[in-house]
Formats: structure tokens, sequence, C-alpha cells
């Protein structure tokens, strides 16, 4: 079967914006003032989760692997802080994403890091102030769109401190570099392939929440499928929640009842409700952000990918080399920041449609294809 090429890397540098406004207000002690090990920072004065989901008012940091390499042997380790979203870890899909290029940051440039884990919206806002203001991380990473409000406050307040945050925009503040996606092009490439396998003409999707941010989601895979196929029906739900496998699964359901044989789960960690239902043989399921075909190779067909390990490592290799600088980058297929990918995958899939995806994906880099960014311009 012939599977989509992933290619390598991301050059970070095509979308960037002009810098914004700089921020006003406190600023953060030296970074580098506290030499600790990760390994051995409790981080006592953080309200963060710690990454065994325990007791959110503390973060528990994770221990760099025996062996990692040193920047130098007179050099304190670059120290990273790592918040990841609501949903926590082990999809595969987001947050896992930006975990691996962390880790890949600490096997390449000797970098040590704090992993917090919220449970809850309402702890972002805390958890940013506590690691900001402890002055012990050269970098703090972030991201979702639920964490935006919060860091535009406190990054506004540590104008001294460096952010890198992913799938959002914080504005005004010079401190932080934002990445978002051009993820209608993407979701445009597999609503392409989903138009072309079905065989009822209705194809569904798992939304996580209703919000602007996913409906750019929502617009490309309708207009990619309704493109390749006039007579498709897309039928769209919401989970409300990144992090409920139950609802997604009812959802999943019954779309499925609904006609829907292919489904799509964009969804974060509620898309395992997806793939939990699609177990019951009746529909095929699409995942998202990195390669979920290797969840469920019988039942997963396809996935939508967003580079995040890439642009997470390119980031903090950036701020290593002190060529970060704030603004807003927002790469997609031309830059070789998405992709779609059936590696892995035991699900049968008519070439033809790749193909048809692969010619979408030339126009959309060429500029003969506009990927409407609303549900309201898919025709």
């Amino acid at each position: 079967m012939k599977h989509f090429k992933l290619l390598t890397a991301l050059a970070l540098t095509a979308a960037m914006t002009v810098s914004l406004t700089a921020c006003q207000g406190k600023s953060a002690s030296s970074p580098a003032a506290e030499t600790q090990a990760a390994s051995d920072s409790k981080a006592e004065d953080s309200k963060a989760a710690d990454s065994n989901g325990a007791d959110s008012g503390k973060a528990d940091s994770k221990a760099p692997a025996d062996g990692q390499a040193a920047q130098s042997s007179t050099s304190e380790p670059f120290k990273v802080a790592l918040m990841i979203g609501i949903g926590g870890l082990g999809d595969g899909g987001f947050n896992d994403s930006m975990l691996a290029g962390v880790e890949a940051a600490k096997a390449d440039y000797g970098i040590e890091y704090q992993l917090v884990e919220p449970k809850e919206i309402s702890e972002f806002e805390a958890n940013f102030t506590d690691l900001s203001a402890s002055g012990k991380y050269d970098l703090i990473i972030g991201g979702g769109f639920d964490a935006v409000e919060a860091l535009q406050k406190v990054a506004s307040e540590f104008p001294e401190q460096r952010y890198l945050f992913v799938d959002g925009e914080v504005t005004g503040c010079d401190n932080v570099t934002s990445v978002l996606f051009k993820d209608n092009e993407k979701t445009y490439l597999v609503g392409t392939v989903a138009g072309l396998n079905t065989k009822t003409n209705k194809i569904g999707m798992v939304v996580g929440v209703d919000s602007p941010s996913q409906n750019i989601f929502v617009a490309g895979y309708m207009a990619g499928a309704k493109a390749a196929n006039p007579d498709v029906e897309v039928i769209v739900k919401y989970v409300g929640s990144f992090a409920d496998t139950t609802t997604a699964k009812e959802l999943a359901l019954a779309e499925a009842d609904a006609g829907a044989d292919i489904i799509f789960a964009a969804a974060g960690g509620s898309g395992l409700g997806v793939f939990n239902a699609a177990q019951q043989g009746t529909f095929k399921a699409i995942g998202a952000d990195v390669n979920q075909c290797l969840i469920d190779p019988d039942h997963i067909m396809l996935s939508a990918i967003r580079k995040i390990d890439v642009v997470i490592k390119d980031g903090i290799k950036s701020a290593i080399d002190g060529t970060l600088e704030g603004g807003t980058m927002v790469p997609g297929l031309k830059e070789d920041a998405l992709g779609i990918t059936n590696e892995g995958s035991k699900v049968e899939i008519d070439p033809a449609s790749l193909d048809a995806a692969q010619t979408a994906k030339d126009k959309i880099i060429s500029g003969e294809i506009t990927v409407p960014s609303t549900i309201d311009e898919v025709k």
C-alpha cells in the first residue's frame, strides 16, 4: 500500500512575522541562577501539576537520563519548563508531540527540563506565574488556545523571561514566540482522502470544542471532502472537552449510526474514545497531530500531522543560540510543517485518493487552491 512520506525538518523562520510590542512589568530573576538538576527539582513554589497527576499544586520534574550529553564541561545546562495542555499524555497527539520535541532537545543539546501537567484550565495562570517567578528556566514552553489568556497576562509581568507557545497566539509581548499552524491545509488533504474512500457518502468528525481555532480543522476537512466528492455529507459533533473519551466514543458511534463510515478524531485526548468506538467495526478512523495509525493499525486509516516536535526542538535550539525572536509564525504545507501519513496502518486505502491528496497539496503550495478557514466559507 502506498504511503505518504513524511518530510524532515521545518524551516522555522519561513513564516516569522515582525516582532510585537514589548511587554512591561516585573522582571524575573536570572533563569540560570539555579544549577540544581531537573531530576532533583521539586518546584516547591509552583502550583503546577506533577507529572504523575497526583497533587495539582506541585510540579514534579522528569529526571534527565543517565549519560545525558552536557552542553559543555563548564557551562550550566539550559533549563526548560514544559507545561502541556489538559488531557495529559498517552494519546500520541498534541501533548506527546510537545514532549517528544523537548526530549529530542535533551538528547541533542543536553538540556534539563521540568514537565508540568495541569488538570484544569484554571491552573494555567498560577503555573505560568510560579514557573516564571522562580527564575530557574531559560525557556518556558506552553501550548493550546485555552492557555493563551493565562500566558498573555503572565508574560507581560515577566518581560525578561523567554516563552515559546505553540498552537495559539500571544500578542503584545516580544518575549513570547507564538507558533500557529495552517491546520486547514492538512485537514483538506485528509478530507480529500476520506471523501474518495467513503462507501456511504457520509463521513464524520469528532472535535474537541466548538471554537474558531478548532473549526479551522473542520473547514479544511469539509472543503477537501466536498472538492473530491461533491455528494459527500460531513457530520460534525463537538465533545466540549479534550479529556472526555466517554463522550467522544458516544458521539462517534452516533455518527456511525447516521451512516458515517470514516470519522476524523480532532479532539486531543478525547480522540481515544473515537478510536475505541472504531473497534466495533462500523467505521474507520483518522487521527490528528502525530501518526496515530500506530495506536490501532486495523482501524485508523490515516493521520493529519503537525510537526510540533520539530517546532519545539528548533525553538529550544534558537533559544540556546540567542536567536529566538518574539512574534508569530504561521507555517503550513509550504514550510513542511504539516502533512498526512498512513504509515503503519493496515487499512486499505484507494491509491488514487492518496494521489489526489498529493495533487491537492501541490496546488495549495502553489496558491492554486485557497483553503477555507471558517465553516461558512465552505461551498
